[in-house]
């Protein structure tokens, strides 16, 4: 699959206009950075993100179900990401979040 580096700076882009106590699914990420069906592609490209160093909120994106897709690679950033978001407000019944409550809606589709 050849997905570019501006592909990735794209997702990066609409990851980071996603308000604190908000969320957005993998697939919303992909249908705004233009990658319709590529879901996939928007979670490699948050798996390389820094959570230490970078300014993209990365935890606040989940999967269609509102829940955290959890992932033995991630070293405890399953676990990180819950904190993250439970800190935002953000909250679960039976490890997922309510969509409907906490779901982004950008004004207007990103010309990112």
């Amino acid at each position: 699959m050849g997905v570019s580096a501006s592909s990735y700076d794209r997702i990066y882009a609409i990851v980071r206009q996603i308000p604190q106590g908000k969320i957005a699914t993998y697939g919303q990420i992909a249908e705004l950075s233009g990658l319709v069906g590529k879901a996939r592609v928007v979670g490699y490209a948050l798996y390389r993100v820094d959570p230490q160093t970078s300014d993209i909120p990365w935890h606040r994106v989940v999967n269609a179900k509102g829940e955290i897709s959890e992932s033995p690679f991630r070293n405890g950033g399953d676990y990180l990401q819950r904190s993250l978001l439970e800190q935002e407000g953000i909250k679960f019944s039976l490890n997922k979040i309510n969509l409907r409550d906490y779901r982004w809606y950008p004004d207007q589709y990103s010309s990112v």
